[in-house]
């Protein structure tokens, strides 16, 4: 079913709110809109809430001004202790420095349940850090960067995936050719291994990395590119339009993906452990009159798909922001 999802007025609020600081860049607010649908209680698999109440409203711009937060994660339970995030925290990633430039940013910010937030890591610039953001549950943190030498697509580089350690030090770097502006990513964690899905921009492909996970850090055991094909294009104000949101449902065996520039949904089969590229996958949602640019991605416990958009698509100025709903097979 599509469903408003009771956010609609608060996002409005927001665009009037940073209008001077043009909205349109700061759309991706993955952590800001997924808070609000996560705690709505339209989206409920029983009586319980998504998220316990009540709502707590922070501030995500860190000492140094960073802006436009991209990524957001939670710290799961079994992280382990003695670091400086904890079990429970949601992680947020600014792809903007404070000079409002787009793939400038290098900070994450930690949002604890109950205490002040805080700085978790500052990376050198340039980085840009995106909605690539993901916590492995032996204590390391995996984030996406997209760095801009001036704010545009046009000028970005490849960039990398950091794995940063519990206390937000760099541990190491996930560079090669396969990583092309890592944008969105997905985790399938079992603990002493790990598979990453990475939503690359610049190529418009889709790249599992099979991963080691030990106490003394992070390795790549293998690296597959298991879709592509994907529209892929700069934006002046979006920044780039380009395979982004992503969730894997190991129950299926199934990776989905939220291509905004084809203003659809995708389903790749057999995604934990194909050898091969399946190109885009099949089509699973293509409705224009609800996706405005398909982006962020995330699964309900109904096994529902929600969907943000970022209004790169979008015949009507009236509707903007929307949040959809939608099955697993396409209704």
């Amino acid at each position: 079913m599509n469903r408003d999802l009771g956010c609609r007025k608060p996002i409005t609020g927001l665009k009037s709110a940073i209008k001077e600081r043009e909205f349109h860049r700061s759309i991706p607010l993955i952590a800001a809109v997924f808070l609000c649908v996560l705690s709505s209680a339209a989206l409920k698999a029983d009586d319980r809430p998504f998220l316990p109440g009540p709502v707590r409203v922070v501030s995500t711009v860190p000492a140094n001004g960073d802006l436009n937060p991209y990524g957001v994660a939670f710290v799961p339970p079994s992280f382990p202790a003695g670091g400086s995030i904890h079990p429970g925290d949601v992680l947020v990633s600014n792809f903007n420095a404070s000079s409002n430039l787009q793939g400038s940013g290098t900070t994450i910010v930690d949002v604890p349940a109950n205490a002040p937030v805080s700085l978790f890591f500052q990376g050198t610039a340039p980085l840009g850090l995106t909605t690539a953001l993901t916590v492995l549950q032996e204590g390391f943190v995996l984030v996406g960067n997209f760095p801009s030498t001036d704010g545009s697509c046009g000028n970005a580089s490849a960039g990398s995936i950091l794995v940063l350690d519990k206390n937000g030090n760099l541990s190491s770097t996930i560079t090669d050719a396969t990583v092309q502006g890592p944008w969105d990513s997905a985790l399938f964690d079992e603990g002493g291994t790990a598979k990453l899905f990475v939503a690359n921009a610049l190529s418009g492909a889709v790249v599992r990395y099979d991963l080691a996970v030990s106490n003394s850090g992070v390795s790549v055991t293998r690296a597959t590119q298991i879709a592509s094909g994907y529209l892929h294009n700069c934006d002046p104000v979006t920044f780039v339009d380009a395979p982004t949101g992503l969730v894997f449902d190991p129950s299926k065996n199934v990776l989905y993906v939220a291509s905004t520039a084809d203003n659809a949904v995708y389903a790749v089969n057999d995604a934990a452990d194909r050898t091969d590229d399946g190109g885009i996958g099949a089509l699973i949602y293509n409705d224009p009159n609800h996706l405005h640019g398909a982006l962020g991605l995330a699964m309900a416990p109904n096994g529902h798909l929600l969907v943000t958009n970022n209004d790169s698509i979008n015949p009507d100025s009236s509707q903007p922001s929307e949040l959809v709903e939608f099955t697993v097979q396409g209704k």
